[in-house]
């Protein structure tokens, strides 16, 4: 596999790319394009569920955005140490009956020495909000 810029030990300037790359292919809703940041055997847990390896991620993602409709995220740095970032992180998104939902976390993050994310732990929370309320348009 190539190296996939910025690559670890982080700066504040390379963990800060890192975490925008991210934000921009999370907001592309594109599982292919997303799973592409991790290892091939990456390790994740999302709220209760565990996944492993880069097709289970892709079949996560197609999953997460056919029930999170209207996805959009923003995230920002938390802190960073040599190959490790965390995130804090907040998404808005609607149901099918048009609830608007506000998920708040934060993520831990482990790269490999090609700049691929290996480990990837989320705790989110949602909370329902008005359409009105909305912050990321």
């Amino acid at each position: 596999m190539e190296p996939r810029l910025p690559l670890p030990p982080f700066t504040i300037e390379t963990a800060l790319a890192k975490i925008q790359m991210a934000e921009n292919a999370w907001n592309s809703k594109d599982p292919e394009r997303v799973s592409l940041a991790y290892t091939l055997d990456t390790e994740w847990r999302n709220r209760d569920e565990f996944i492993n390896g880069r097709s289970e991620v892709i079949e996560f993602l197609k999953r997460k955005w056919a029930k999170e409709i209207d996805y959009k995220l923003k995230k920002e740095l938390w802190t960073y140490n040599d190959n490790r970032i965390a995130v804090r992180f907040e998404y808005e998104w609607h149901d099918e009956s048009g609830q608007w939902y506000r998920s708040y976390g934060n993520e831990n993050w482990e790269f490999d020495e090609l700049g691929y994310m290996k480990k990837r732990y989320a705790s989110i929370n949602d909370l329902k909000i008005l359409e009105s309320e909305r912050k990321l348009l």
